[in-house]
């Protein structure tokens, strides 16, 4: 259902079908995707007392890092609200999502303190892929991702700091956008790094996209001629992969510009460990002040990353943030010429299981260190393979009211 298919419903039929369509996932499935939900009564009651807007009477789901009144806040943990306190208000991208007259009725799980992004955690379940059990939805916002696939909600909120957005708008064939570092909207949510993290949604539809985002940004800048992108194939992606994002960067009308790809190729090379050393460093200032109290109700993985973290030296840090520097000015000098950047969102289909490994994550951090560490908006765009599975082409841009943004959405990549 559209946006504007859940607007022609009552509240009270909106939050019945809302929580017809939670039934028809399995039990196991529900607890991994949703963290704590408005009952029925008084979801359609927040339905109904919605504000006057352009998303008036849409149910939303909100990734359990962002505040939202009443709830607790857990970041997919099990002890968050322990050394955290209960919010008594909206957080700020909440907040703005309600003045838009839609209705935030319950949260979503994620990667435990959204450090990875499989969608895997121990303590909840692993959120599944909803039309291949087996198969992961991808993280960390897996709980939101999974919501909109399955038609729960027809948008759903998200944060993206390493690909936690774009992972599972691939994976789960949606639509997904991601914002800026610094950002309002991310400033008050639980962070993993600030200088790469990102408030974010997801939606089903084009369309529905389209109508968020003028909604949230408002009107995109005008540009008077048609946009200007290059395609990046990206290294160590799958055959069928490979060729549909080809296909897509064509309809876009991708230029086939051998030198800024070999110039693009070489500046992006540092860009996972940069990634992954800023992203460390940072988480582990965050978690430092209670670690050793928690360490062993963390999830293991989360656990092991932290305690690499707190091992890193001034002087790694400190060419990271070199290496930063030196890939912004990489970006700085692409976005003189160009208007957007079309790449690989994942380097195959939804992975199962057993295919969560380091090198497939390596892989996944490949893809979207680049625009993580330049600190850009990304639209990724679903694209179907021919095993039936869904990647994504990753659509980056300088500023999120870009022209493009709308104009790759009414393209039909």
């Amino acid at each position: 259902m559209s946006i504007l298919e859940w607007q022609q419903l009552s509240p009270a039929d909106a939050a019945a079908t809302l929580y017809r369509r939670v039934a028809e996932l399995s039990s196991a499935q529900q607890r991994a995707v949703l963290a704590s939900l408005l009952d029925e009564t008084k979801l359609a009651a927040r339905l109904e007392r919605v504000a006057d807007g352009p998303l008036r009477g849409v149910p939303v789901l909100v990734k359990d890092l962002f505040d939202l009144a009443g709830f607790p806040t857990f970041a997919g943990s099990t002890f968050l609200p322990e050394v955290r306190p209960t919010p008594d208000r909206d957080g700020a991208f909440v907040a703005h999502v309600h003045a838009t007259g839609a209705a935030c009725v319950g949260k979503t799980h994620l990667h435990e303190f959204a450090y990875g992004i499989t969608g895997e955690n121990s303590h909840y379940g692993d959120c599944e892929h909803p039309r291949f059990p087996g198969r992961i939805s991808g993280g960390s916002s897996s709980g939101s991702a999974a919501a909109v696939a399955a038609g729960i909600v027809p948008l759903a909120l998200g944060s993206d700091t390493g690909g936690s957005v774009r992972v599972p708008s691939a994976f789960c064939g949606v639509f997904g956008f991601r914002l800026q570092p610094h950002h309002a909207w991310i400033a008050d949510g639980v962070p993993l790094s600030p200088s790469c993290d990102t408030a974010g949604w997801f939606t089903g539809t084009a369309d529905d996209m389209k109508r968020v985002h003028a909604a949230l940004i408002g009107a995109s800048t005008t540009m008077g001629r048609a946009p200007r992108g290059v395609f990046l194939p990206g290294e160590n992606v799958d055959a069928d992969v490979a060729a549909v994002c080809r296909a897509a960067a064509e309809r876009l009308g991708c230029v086939d510009d051998i030198a800024c790809v070999s110039e693009l190729v070489q500046g992006f090379s540092t860009a996972p460990t940069t990634y992954s050393t800023i992203v460390a460093s940072e988480g582990w200032t965050y978690h430092a002040p209670w670690f050793d109290t928690y360490a062993s109700r963390y999830d293991p993985n989360v656990r092991i990353r932290l305690e690499q973290a707190r091992q890193l030296s001034p002087e790694v840090i400190a060419t990271a943030r070199t290496q930063q520097r030196a890939i912004r000015e990489v970006w700085a000098a692409f976005f003189q010429l160009y208007d957007f950047l079309a790449m690989p969102a994942t380097p195959a289909g939804a992975f199962t299981k057993a295919e969560c490994t380091l090198a497939n994550r390596q892989r996944l951090l490949a893809l979207g260190s680049p625009a993580s560490v330049g600190g850009l908006p990304v639209l990724t765009i679903p694209l179907a393979l021919p095993s039936g599975l869904t990647t994504g082409l990753q659509i980056i841009v300088r500023t999120p009211d870009s022209p493009v943004v709308q104009w790759a959405l009414d393209q039909g990549a």
